[in-house]
This record gives structure tokens, sequence and C-alpha cells, in this order.
């Protein structure tokens, strides 16, 4: 979720709002696939599955709500971008709950419980986390070693740089969209399992999420990985030594205390006045 927030904004230049709603869709086409289709033995096949529709859908959204920002005249920038998407979020969830109601579902899981040591972990929890890794280093992999990924890094860099140099900017804010949401969608999966599928499951993960960039530098891949573990080591800490039922409170305490000390956060850089 994180990693994709600061995917989007990197190149876009956009603060998404709505990335819980897209991992709100990811876990619920994970149930319907798991349970429809693909069945529980073979949950893995329906997480690539659900991760195309979705970055499909965030290719087709972008240049209906995102694309006018640029193309038209418009003078503040970030607050149309803000208005859509959080209108996108409520449009979504609203759907969402007309369609599947407030019940909480499960695509359930067969990996019951991995021992790691002396820790019973949940193997939902575990394939998450496995998943997840090989997520990363394919999209590593990807960034660093293709063309595509070059252009990609290129208009994070420079935006007008990649217009001299004849890559289709459109083309690559709608990829970049498409491919940021498909990550949040990505989690969606991966915990449905973990969190259950409702309309609003993705609030606090979005909450986290920006919890993560604020942490690591808005901006900044290496920030948000780096924050991510982070904030989980001091949740997990401050459950474990002081209460657990203030678990949420020890990651915006975080937050507070990198803002004092490093405004800018852990990997972000501070922008030039010319």
């Amino acid at each position: 979720m994180a990693l994709g927030i600061t995917f989007i904004y990197s190149i876009v230049r956009l603060i998404n709002w709505a990335m819980g709603a897209f991992y709100m869709v990811g876990s619920y086409l994970q149930f319907i696939l798991v349970t429809q289709v693909f069945g529980v033995d073979r949950w893995w096949l329906a997480v690539p599955c659900s991760v195309a529709l979705v970055f499909v859908l965030g290719a087709l959204l972008e240049p209906i709500l995102i694309r006018p920002m640029f193309a038209g005249n418009v003078e503040r920038k970030d607050e149309y971008a803000t208005v859509v998407t959080i209108a996108l979020l409520l449009f979504m969830t609203a759907v969402a709950s007309g369609i599947s109601g407030p019940y909480q579902r499960t695509p359930g899981s067969n990996l019951g419980t991995i021992v790691l040591g002396p820790l019973p972990v949940s193997g939902a929890r575990f394939a998450a986390l496995v998943v997840a890794l090989v997520a990363l280093g394919l999209f590593y992999l990807f960034i660093k070693r293709t063309w595509l990924g070059m252009a990609l890094r290129a208009a994070a860099d420079s935006r007008t740089g990649v217009q001299i140099a004849g890559v289709d900017l459109a083309r690559i804010d709608q990829f970049a969209f498409g491919g940021g949401v498909a990550l949040a969608a990505l989690a969606g999966a991966l915990l449905a399992p973990v969190f259950l599928v409702f309309p609003t499951n993705g609030a606090m993960t979005t909450t986290k999420g920006f919890e993560i960039i604020i942490i690591g530098g808005l901006g900044s891949i290496p920030g948000a990985l780096a924050g991510g573990l982070l904030l989980g080591v001091v949740e997990s800490l401050g459950t474990v030594l002081i209460a657990p039922q203030y678990q949420n409170a020890y990651g915006f305490l975080l937050v507070l205390l990198i803002l004092l000390v490093r405004p800018v956060g852990l990997f972000g850089k501070r922008l030039r006045e010319v």
C-alpha cells in the first residue's frame, strides 16, 4: 500500500487518497475468485488475477479523473487531486456497500499455522509476507532493468525532461497510476483471509500507508520499505512492552517524532527554491 502511494506520487505528483478503495476492491476480487473460480487450494492463482484486474481499472480511470488535472488549466492541482480521489474513495465504498452490504467475508485459508522458531504464525500471514517479498523483488527488477522502468524513473526526476526526450508522458502517468493502485490491490488480496473482506476494510490500511510514507519520506521507494519495517517493529514492541490496546497510537507517536526530528522523512529530500 505504502509503495503504491509513493510510486504514484513520485511520478504523477499526486497523492491518491482513494488507495484504500483499491485495496478493498482487490480483497473483494480475491474473495470472489477464490470462492467461485479457483477454490481455496489455488488461492495463489487468484492473487495475480486480482492485481491485473485492478491495474486495468486504474488505467481506465486515470484518463477520466487524473489526466484533466494536467491537460486543463487547473491552477490548484493539489486541491483538485484531493477532491477527486476522496470522491472516488466515497463512490467506490458506496458501490461496494450497495452490492455486498456491510457483511464481513473471508476467502478462507488452508495454510493453517506455521511455527517459526518458538513462535506460531498464521499461515496466511506468512504467505502474505513471502508473496510480498517476491513482488517487491520483481518490482525492483522491473524498475531497474527495463526500458519502461527507466522511463518511470526519468519521469520521477523530471517530467519536462522525459517530454523533451520524446516519451509519451500521458502513457507513463496512466501506467504509474494503474501500477500504484495494483500494489494496493495486491495488499488487499494477500490480507483478505487475515483482515476479512468488507466495504471499509481499506480505511486502517490507508492510514498505515500514509504513516509509512511520512516516516520514510514522500516519493522515496526505499523509504516506503524502511518506513513499513520500522512502523511494524515499533507497533509490535509497544504492544508487548507497554499495552496492546494502544497499538495504533504507537505509529502516530513515531510519525510525530519523525516530523520533529526530520520533517521530510528518513529518505525524503528537501525541495530547492529557485
